[in-house]
């Protein structure tokens, strides 16, 4: 009969001294800022729900309506050009910049609840059929790289509405916004690397489990 595998290390749970206490209770200071990014997602929510009604406004004829999305997908510096229903470009435009807002919206939840996992408090959610499945396994490089993947497709919309409205741009300005999505990329790609060649002690712990079952099925 198999022998349950002992924890090796176990963990012993003991009282803190006042000044290690006091340290460790520091990160609870963090609290406001995922709270405000609580309210920042609310802004965000708001400015979604008020885009898209103008673009449904505007799509049954409404000229304020056609004049607000105009304005909001013409670049800063441009003429605002007048039209009596939105073109498709403009649609087009009003569209991946609500797609935007939604990309935006998944950062922000990826920060505020994995940040909080991380670095504050545990939220004991296993076993709660909603548990995001990346937040089982979260830790500090992983929430690096998957912020680093937010950023790129975030960036990769903005390149896209800028191809798309390429005739507002000069070729400088859209060099340059390649480079930089570019340079995103090359980050992501560094972080996810350097991340593999970090240790991991999760995958140590599984490996000497693994290697403790099988010395044990041998005896």
């Amino acid at each position: 009969m198999a022998r349950p595998i002992l924890d090796p290390h176990p963990r012993v749970q003991r009282a803190l001294r006042p000044l290690p206490h006091l340290i460790f209770l520091s990160r609870w200071l963090q609290l406001p800022l995922y709270l405000g990014l609580i309210l920042a997602q609310a802004v965000y929510v708001w400015h979604f729900w008020v885009e898209l009604i103008h673009l449904v406004e505007a799509a049954f004829g409404n000229q304020e309506a056609v004049r607000q999305i105009v304005t909001a997908v013409t670049p800063v510096g441009q003429a605002v050009v007048s039209m009596k229903t939105p073109s498709e470009t403009v649609i087009m435009l009003v569209v991946l910049g609500l797609i935007d807002v939604v990309m935006i919206s998944n950062l922000l939840i990826m920060v505020i609840i994995g940040g909080y996992e991380t670095f504050v408090s545990r939220m004991r959610l296993e076993g709660h059929p909603d548990q995001p499945e990346w937040l089982s396994h979260v830790n500090a490089s992983v929430l690096k790289v998957k912020l680093a993947t937010a950023i790129i497709g975030i960036s990769s919309i903005h390149l896209l509405k800028s191809f798309i409205n390429a005739a507002a741009y000069d070729e400088k300005t859209l060099l340059w916004q390649t480079a930089i999505h570019f340079t995103f990329l090359l980050s992501a790609m560094a972080i996810a690397a350097t991340d593999r060649l970090m240790p991991q002690p999760g995958l140590h712990a599984a490996r000497h489990a693994v290697a403790a079952a099988q010395a044990d099925g041998a005896h």
